[in-house]
């Protein structure tokens, strides 16, 4: 199957491991791997604050790049949940364009879910031996129904021990603009967040959306606690030996 990787601009400009993770993980399974040049952001920023022009703006611009594959695929819930659940509605009022969103959006997969369910992956080979847990973040649960996936695939880890947290289907706080509007709810929740994951004595806490774990563990680093943070992907593609989100990269 040929596919297109939407790589997410967290990944891009902050966590890269996570994209080459997701390459990995798709080679794997099978499929051939593009990653189309003319992609951007998903649009998510505008759409939340309200600018729904730069939004259609930023979406035809997705939906042009993504036209000529049979699958797209992210490592996010949120930027996916944008693509599937918002660019029809998008372009309620244009019936071209809101068909070719509709089509995007049927073609469009959170890399987890796709690999378990489209793929029917139901082992990789990955070692880690220690424990983890794992946060649900809200869009890739509630809008994409992202929950058993991930923890099909980790189940098959070597050595691994998942230890679920209490509240794993809370949100963290990051919320995109939510942080920046509201930030002393966001550090409320964030911390209430950080309870529960030493609560449940992980070592190392994983997740779907790099927003929630950039938020997570950049609240843990200034409150100085060990835990450490990584996507799934990373995890799963056999990258749990690298830096942690948060810490420094080796010289």
């Amino acid at each position: 199957m040929r596919v297109g990787l939407f790589v997410t601009c967290l990944a891009d400009l902050m966590r890269p491991s996570v994209a080459f993770a997701a390459v990995k993980l798709l080679e794997g399974a099978g499929c051939e791997v593009v990653v189309p040049p003319g992609q951007t952001c998903c649009g998510q920023p505008a759409l939340n604050s309200g600018d729904s022009k730069d939004a259609r703006k930023i979406a035809r611009q997705v939906i042009q790049a993504f036209e000529d594959f049979e699958a797209v695929v992210g490592p996010s819930g949120s930027c996916m949940g944008t693509l599937r659940q918002d660019y029809p509605a998008l372009f309620a009022d244009e019936p071209a364009w809101r068909a070719r969103a509709e089509n995007l959006a049927s073609r469009s997969h959170e890399l987890l879910s796709f690999l378990v369910d489209v793929l029917k992956v139901t082992h990789v080979d990955a070692r880690h031996d220690g424990t983890v847990t794992y946060h649900d973040s809200c869009a890739g649960l509630r809008e994409l129904g992202v929950r058993s996936q991930p923890r099909r695939l980790l189940a098959g880890v070597a050595g691994l021990q998942l230890l679920e947290m209490r509240g794993t289907d809370e949100c963290c706080g990051f919320g995109g603009t939510f942080c920046v509007k509201y930030p002393d709810i966001s550090t409320k929740m964030v911390d209430d967040k950080i309870a529960h994951i030493e609560a449940s004595g992980a070592a190392t806490l994983l997740g779907g959306d790099l927003g929630c774990l950039l938020n997570i563990a950049g609240r843990m680093k200034r409150l100085g606690k060990p835990v450490r943070v990584m996507h799934t992907a990373e995890l799963l593609a056999g990258m749990g030996a690298q830096p942690a989100i948060g810490e420094p990269e080796a010289s």
